[in-house]
């Protein structure tokens, strides 16, 4: 019994100590000056292999890379006014339990506290990467998203999500989705689900977070600081008025 403890405390450390590591990789990633370079192994569809800064609304930084934020007008894949003071960008993949727990208990919240109130914006990223379902998902959001309903399906798929395990998201439970969601035109939103229309788009959000760094999902940049995994919402809250108190 005491060596499975001394195992189980070993594993623990170990787990521990790679959390830090990537955070640190992340860190560094995100913010030296030489990561324009772009490559990623999208998981269908035709790749990304570079995203120039005409390709990134708002140019680049201090003319280094594009910044991570969009701030689009009428972005249908974002909350919240495009000037807000603080963005915070999401990279998410929909079969991800940790990203379901941040849609059902942070989201709410930080959208009543800050987004309504003008001081923040949240952007979606696709970061698909447990498997063709995530990629299916990821183009059904977007079939969503040209409806005008991305949230609402977004939040659907989250709210039936599992707890620990990644989710069962065939074809026949997308459509379900999108039928509680409230999109008018299923056979529209299969279609697009189906094909490859979203692809392009979907392949440049998953090879941007793959250039700065991002290991896993789910992963979030406020004002380009990052976080990773769904942290209590109290570490979100400190990290959203930290960088309102900054500006």
């Amino acid at each position: 019994m005491g060596g499975w403890r001394e195992n189980v405390n070993k594993d623990l450390i170990f787990i521990g100590g790679l959390v830090v590591i990537a955070a640190a990789l992340i860190a560094y990633l995100v913010i030296r000056p030489d990561s324009d370079a772009v490559s990623a192994a999208p998981t269908a569809g035709p790749s990304v292999t570079s995203l120039s800064d005409a390709e990134v609304p708002g140019g680049s930084v201090d003319g280094g890379r594009p910044p991570v934020e969009r701030r689009q007008v009428g972005d249908p894949l974002a909350l919240g006014a495009p000037d807000a003071p603080v963005a915070l960008v999401v990279f998410s993949d929909y079969r991800c339990p940790f990203c379901a727990k941040f849609s059902r208990d942070i989201e709410p919240e930080l959208v009543k506290r800050y987004v309504d109130a003008g001081r923040l914006r949240i952007e979606w990223r696709d970061f698909p990467i447990f498997g063709p379902q995530s990629m299916a998902a990821a183009r059904a959001g977007r079939a969503a998203a040209e409806q005008g309903r991305f949230w609402e399906f977004n939040r659907a798929v989250y709210a039936a999500a599992p707890e620990r395990s990644k989710a069962d998201l065939t074809d026949q439970a997308l459509i379900e989705f999108a039928r509680a969601a409230g999109i008018p035109d299923i056979g529209r939103f299969a279609a697009g689900m189906r094909g490859n229309s979203f692809d392009s788009a979907i392949n440049a959000d998953l090879a941007r977070g793959t250039a700065i760094g991002v290991p896993s999902t789910p992963a979030f940049l406020i004002n380009d600081v990052p976080m990773l995994g769904a942290q209590p919402t109290e570490d979100f809250v400190r990290a959203i008025d930290g960088a309102l108190a900054a500006r």
